[in-house]
């Protein structure tokens, strides 16, 4: 996915020249729908994804989205039109259900004391995407890039193929053999050993929560018997510390999108040119990928060390010092040229550790299975309309008041989002779900420590 939404970076200039590969130069609105066709489609799929994830489960639910990446690919490797070429982007735009059905996928199958960290790895691997987009579309021709890309979503779909599907989603559809198969891979044991079983006896007890309007004293029960008689509710409708996740979850996204790193990467070059003037945007947009890398790395690694809660905390906190220092240094150009490129690198670096990657990992692992896609898939939309809002606004703010005071705006949401993770966002690294859940049903009994 990093390829493919870096790609229209690399493709720009040539679409719009005269001497275009295509059949005809792109207009100027053509040229923004290839930068947001994408995004429009995005929103669009989004809402259908938690049904598909919950139908087809995990793996086909991934293996629907790599096919249509492939299609993607083929269209553009082998059609030179424009129209095409814009109905590959929408295409691609459709895959941003991966960003949603990965992290539950990665969540659902690995142990709880590394859950943080592999589910991070997604973000990892996206910059590493990113960093060969860059480095592709400045060292290659157009159809070999394209081609390189083809090949490896196809190794991607051959990979998936080798996976099983997630053990959570296999016993809810009531296939335990199956699921005991997936927990025997996954964990390279026997089907009949005590760890399958365990993890099994785990997975019936998160699929029939003792949810928290469910506690009762004896009674309350003795007086309310006949309640189990009754249609069971929702987990959706009965659970308040499910409600509370979701509403913690939201603000998450919603802080961590006007954070501002989206306007950072999607208009880098223009800061980079101010920059460092000498150096070509190619070099400078590798050098911004590999940062992003090695932080990608470096929160995978803090975030199963240092917590998701102390993580957010302290990096939210630098990202609205780093805000500060960028704004200023746009604003009043209190030092040299170069000292606007390094504070970007280090606003890349603190956010990814904190914002860029927290709240994706939480969603994957704060809900109960039953509403775990449809709760993750309204935090992704909701996500995905802040950053279509952020960057339909940047431009004519930015045209009203100035690049460099919009980063005190920035700076602003990132101290509000520190001091709303102080009193509202508990720790739930290694904890299971139902630990996690009775951590949002009460406040009062969280460990606040960061």
């Amino acid at each position: 996915m990093g390829i493919m939404y870096t790609w229209p970076s690399s493709t720009l200039v040539l679409f719009s020249s005269e001497n275009t590969t295509l059949n005809r130069p792109m207009t100027e609105t053509e040229i923004s729908l290839l930068g947001s066709l994408s995004s429009i489609s995005a929103l669009v799929s989004t809402p259908f994804s938690s049904y598909i994830l919950d139908t087809i489960g995990r793996k086909y639910c991934c293996l629907i989205f790599s096919l249509l990446q492939v299609i993607s690919w083929l269209l553009v490797s082998f059609f030179y039109t424009v129209e095409v070429v814009l109905t590959s982007v929408v295409l691609s735009g459709f895959c941003c259900c991966a960003t949603l059905a990965v992290p539950i996928y990665v969540n659902e199958i690995c142990q709880d004391s590394i859950r943080g960290s592999m589910c991070s790895g997604a973000m990892v691997f996206y910059g590493m995407g990113m960093l060969v987009s860059y480095l592709m579309g400045g060292y290659m021709s157009y159809d070999a890039m394209n081609y390189a890309c083809l090949a490896i979503t196809i190794l991607g779909v051959v990979l998936l193929l080798l996976l099983k599907d997630s053990p959570t989603y296999l016993m809810s559809k009531g296939r335990e053999k199956e699921a005991a198969q997936a927990i025997a891979f996954y964990r390279g044991t026997n089907v009949r050993s005590k760890v399958v079983e365990e993890e099994l006896q785990a997975l019936r007890t998160s699929l029939n929560p003792v949810l928290d309007d469910d506690v009762a004293t004896p009674e309350e029960e003795k007086l309310n018997a006949d309640l189990k008689e009754r249609p069971k509710e929702s987990v959706w409708k009965k659970s308040r510390s499910t409600r509370r996740a979701l509403f913690v979850l939201i603000v998450l996204y919603t802080t961590s999108i006007f954070q501002g790193l989206m306007v950072v990467q999607v208009y880098a070059e223009p800061l980079f040119a101010e920059a460092i003037p000498t150096m070509s945007p190619t070099i400078c947009s590798v050098i911004f990928a590999v940062v992003m890398v090695v932080a990608g790395f470096i929160a995978a690694y803090l975030v199963e060390t240092a917590g998701r809660r102390s993580l957010m905390l302290y990096a939210t906190f630098g990202s609205g010092i780093c805000c500060i220092l960028l704004g200023t240094q746009i604003h009043l150009h209190w030092g040299p040229h170069w000292l606007t490129a390094c504070i970007i690198y280090l606003y890349g670096v603190v956010y990814s550790c904190g914002a860029g990657t927290v709240p994706f990992v939480m969603s994957a692992e704060i809900f109960l299975p039953e509403i775990r896609s449809f709760a993750s898939m309204i935090s992704v939309e909701w996500s995905i309309i802040c950053g279509f809002v952020v960057l339909f606004l940047f431009n004519p703010i930015v045209t009203w008041i100035g690049l460099g005071p919009i980063f005190y705006f920035f700076s602003v949401v990132c101290f509000i989002s520190t001091i709303f993770c102080y009193f509202c966002l508990p720790e739930t690294k290694g904890l299971s779900v139902e630990a996690i859940q009775l951590l949002f049903a009460k406040p009062k009994r969280r460990n606040m420590t960061p």
